[in-house]
């Protein structure tokens, strides 16, 4: 690698697109060392708190034709490059700072005026020095995110009691809701053994969780066409696909930056979350009482006498 190699690796994204400059004339903005005390980390010592991240960010525009006659309206703002950042860090906790520049780029890039985009960001606590990523994304790339976006289904969200779980009538529910051409997801609680108690609220938490995902297997285990998925790219597949999934909430409910108000323990009323956030058509209940406060259409059904319609 060359001087010049090493000096623009390390160098502000504006000069690297500078360098990357083709025959098109285009206009340029950036947003420089804009910092922001968010959560965010793979690793357990990185959860429940915040560290600084540092954003630089250039974007290319195509140039104006015309006159711009001082007209805001005519440009691209430098307040969506800082709100794409803001709307991504609020939608859910993240692991990584590449999935987080990757959607930060995706966002941008759905701009009219954005042509490509320059992404780095640094963590600035995890070390003596910046820890970051850089990644180049250019339109085509953005517009297929948005299509994928905008196909995003609409499932219906069945919750199960455990009576449900047990009876009979479990494999005629689930081979009504496999022919139906409506995207599906059971939601469960935890099963009728008391689960251990940690003396500690935060731990406690994390074992409720996992309650929920024992009986998860549970009901996989008297169903196997139905899979046990904990991630939103899973259920997203899963969706598309035709197929079955079981909530396990664990890693979204401990990933999500506005959480459930309801503790593991009150299941229907996780499972009504789950639904809304995952802008389900409707929340399905089959033994289980109506949790208070749902914003979508909520049916209560009887174990006994339950005809998914």
């Amino acid at each position: 690698m060359s001087d010049d190699e090493i000096r623009l690796a390390f160098a502000h994204p504006s000069e690297r697109a500078e360098t990357m400059a083709g025959p098109e004339p285009r206009d340029r903005i950036s947003l420089r060392d804009h910092i922001v005390e968010v959560e965010i980390g793979a690793f357990q010592a990185e959860r429940d708190v915040t560290q600084r991240v540092c954003f630089n960010v250039v974007v290319e525009v195509a140039p104006l034709t015309g006159v711009v006659d001082d007209d805001v309206d005519r440009i691209l703002s430098y307040d969506r490059v800082t709100e794409a950042i803001a709307a991504e860090l609020a939608a859910e906790r993240l692991n990584l700072l590449e999935t987080l520049a990757e959607r930060v780029a995706d966002r941008i890039l759905i701009e009219p005026q954005a042509m490509r985009v320059f992404v780095r960001i640094e963590k600035l606590d995890r070390g003596p020095g910046a820890l970051g990523v850089e990644i180049v994304r250019a339109r085509e790339g953005a517009a297929i995110a948005q299509d994928a976006a905008q196909e995003a289904p609409q499932p219906r969200v069945i919750y199960l009691s455990n009576a449900a779980i047990a009876s009979d009538r479990l494999t005629g529910w689930l081979d009504h809701l496999e022919a139906s051409a409506q995207p599906v997801i059971l939601c469960v609680g935890p099963a009728d053994i008391a689960a251990p108690r940690a003396g500690d609220e935060k731990a406690q938490r994390h074992i409720d969780l996992l309650a929920i995902e024992q009986n998860a297997w549970v009901l996989w285990a008297r169903d196997p066409r139905c899979g046990v998925v904990g991630s939103r790219t899973e259920l997203d597949w899963a969706m598309k696909n035709g197929q079955i999934s079981i909530w396990a909430p664990a890693r979204i409910v401990l990933d999500a930056v506005d959480g459930p108000a309801a503790p593991p323990s009150a299941a229907p009323a996780l499972a009504a979350w789950f639904a809304e956030t995952s802008a389900a058509s409707e929340l399905v209940l089959i033994g289980a009482d109506r949790p208070e406060g749902a914003a979508l259409p909520v049916r209560v059904l009887d174990v006994d006498s339950a005809e998914i319609a």
